[in-house]
């Protein structure tokens, strides 16, 4: 699966598991654009190419679609075509349904539906051009598989997801363009620290090890994972995949009960 003059766009690439997807594809030769609104992108981009990756990045807000649009065509007029997009970056804040503001629901729609939404919008007429193109959106299993108390906007804006990707699967399927979404579970990333810290502030670690003890693979996923069945799915091997959901949790949906535990 090697991507040498292959070009890809990853959302959220600057921390977690957007960087373990930059850093595969990356690794097997593909160019990386980051769009990422985080100020760590500067320094994300800086430490990849000291390690020899051709990288770039972007400080672009995913709602701002006339924004996004410059970044997308930068990163054409840089490296002279666009094969890959992941749709990785996201947002979670919990909040009791009856007590979540309208404002929060509305973050939650706007950076993870409206988001991959501009992007996409943005990237599909150089694959179109170019007659080949694939397209990996990153969902949860919060919202179509799962779901817990506080999750409501996260969850719900996940789900939508999955119905954008496979539709989008249906548009491009004659374009030469796939369009796949995973589904994970708790990765290893900031999101989950952080989750972790709100859990239990004085101990956050021993919230991870029961999350971890509480899949059937005993570890939570590296962002690494991710990277690995994203570089799959975008490879040219893949191409005869479209309009999948794959989970990638560690099993940790599959147990029908706690009760033999």
């Amino acid at each position: 699966m090697g991507f040498e003059n292959k070009v890809a766009i990853v959302t959220g690439g600057a921390m977690g598991n957007g960087l373990g997807i930059v850093k595969v594809l990356a690794e097997k030769g593909a160019k990386i654009s980051i769009l990422d609104y985080s100020d760590t992108v500067e320094t994300t981009v800086s430490d990849l190419k000291k390690q020899g990756y051709d990288v770039i990045g972007f400080k672009v807000d995913i709602r701002n679609k006339p924004e996004v649009k410059k970044c997308v065509d930068a990163t054409f007029e840089k490296f002279g075509r666009l094969d890959i997009l992941v749709n990785n970056a996201g947002v979670l804040k919990c909040e009791p349904f009856l007590e979540m503001s309208d404002e929060l629901r509305d973050f939650h729609l706007d950076v993870n539906v409206k988001g991959p939404w501009n992007v996409t919008q943005c990237a599909l007429p150089y694959m179109i051009k170019n007659h080949y193109g694939r397209v990996v959106t990153i969902s949860s299993v919060t919202g179509e598989y799962v779901g817990d108390a506080g999750d409501m906007a996260y969850g719900t804006s996940k789900a939508a997801l999955i119905g954008f990707a496979k539709c989008l699967a249906m548009e491009v399927a004659d374009k030469g363009i796939t369009s796949n979404v995973l589904c994970p579970g708790y990765i290893l990333t900031p999101m989950v620290e952080q989750l972790a810290k709100d859990t239990n502030p004085d101990d956050p670690e021993s919230v991870l090890k029961i999350y971890a003890e509480g899949m059937p693979v005993q570890r939570l996923g590296r962002p690494a994972d991710i990277g690995h069945l994203v570089a799959f799915l975008a490879s040219e091997e893949a191409g005869f995949i479209t309009g999948a959901s794959i989970v990638i949790d560690g099993g940790c949906i599959l147990p029908e009960t706690k009760a033999a535990e």
